[in-house]
């Protein structure tokens, strides 16, 4: 009888924890610049599923085959990079988020691009053209050799991820007014994750486009379903600001995080799980950025940093 009690609290112990993980992030690249084997590339999906989206393709092949020698992954990288990623998902047109894709091109199978309007007029303007690689997408300057099958956001609308069991919103940023980037909000297993391209704070870029977006996540974060934010910071806070060219600092980030705090309550903000994405490793910023987050991290939230290779659960 005893044995029986253990055995059913073990199980339900075990049915909570699964019910309560929605996503698996690969972190295939963490950093926000010099290191080209190294930039902003996040393989995601559900919890117990093995179709993947990538969000940024800063690295690729050298993150995959990181993640592999960390045992995240078994198998051959180019295998996983042709069958395992399902899509990919692309925040803003600057070489250090797309690098990945456009050179493993040539090697990839069929698969959707999706972004906002205004970065896959970046492919077919810059990249995906004859000048510069081979158009392997399907829309563009001719010939078009339609491997890639572009799929353009509409702001605010979910739309399923083909071949996954996940749906994603798109919501514009701020990157260096006027130019834009792209926050990600993925729904799955109850669950959802919100990835942010690269972005400034509010009050610098003279915007509204994160207050906006902490409105539209804030139910969730109340509710406990928001099971983590993935969010830049690449300067320490020595960076004057008008140097920032739409990035954060660790003042910035928790001057938002402040905001944020306004429409869900202290409360609630508490062990929230905040991955810090695309740190800049110039001298020794890496440690100066680190020691700044934690030191002013008054909201208590649950600051992660990321390793390239080494899978995140939420």
């Amino acid at each position: 009888m005893i044995k029986k009690v253990i055995f059913s609290a073990l199980s339900l112990f075990i049915g909570l924890t699964s019910f309560s993980q929605s996503f698996k992030v690969v972190p295939l690249g963490v950093l926000g610049g010099s290191h080209e084997d190294n930039l902003s590339a996040y393989m995601v999906a559900p919890i117990g599923q093995n179709q993947y989206v990538c969000l940024d393709v800063g690295t690729l092949y050298a993150g995959i085959q990181k993640a592999i020698d960390f045992h995240t992954f078994q198998g051959d990288a180019l295998q996983i990079l042709r069958d395992s990623i399902k899509g990919y998902l692309i925040s803003h047109g600057h070489l250090d988020h797309l690098s990945g894709l456009i050179l493993n091109s040539p090697d990839d199978t069929a698969k959707p691009i999706y972004a906002m309007p205004y970065v896959l007029d970046v492919f077919k303007k810059h990249y995906f053209s004859w000048d510069t690689w081979a158009n392997f997408a399907d829309e563009g300057e001719k010939p078009a050799l339609s491997k890639y099958h572009y799929v353009a956001f509409t702001e605010g609308k979910e739309i399923p991820l083909a071949n996954t069991k996940m749906w994603v919103k798109a919501f514009p940023l701020s990157h260096g007014k006027p130019y834009q980037s792209t926050a990600f909000l993925f729904h799955s297993n109850q669950g959802y994750l919100l990835y942010l391209g690269d972005t400034g704070a509010d009050r610098i870029e003279q915007s509204q486009k994160l207050d906006s977006l902490w409105k539209s996540v804030a139910p969730l974060i109340k509710t406990h379903q928001l099971k983590a934010m993935m969010i830049e910071v690449s300067f320490p806070n020595a960076q004057p600001e008008k140097q920032l060219f739409g990035h954060l600092t660790p003042n910035l980030l928790m001057e938002e995080m402040k905001q944020l705090s306004k429409y869900v309550g202290a409360d609630a903000m508490k062990n929230l799980n905040v991955v810090i994405t695309h740190m800049k490793p110039s001298g020794n910023h890496l440690q100066e950025m680190k020691d700044e987050l934690i030191n002013s991290n008054i909201l208590d939230l649950n600051l992660i940093f990321p390793k390239q290779g080494e899978a995140l659960v939420f």
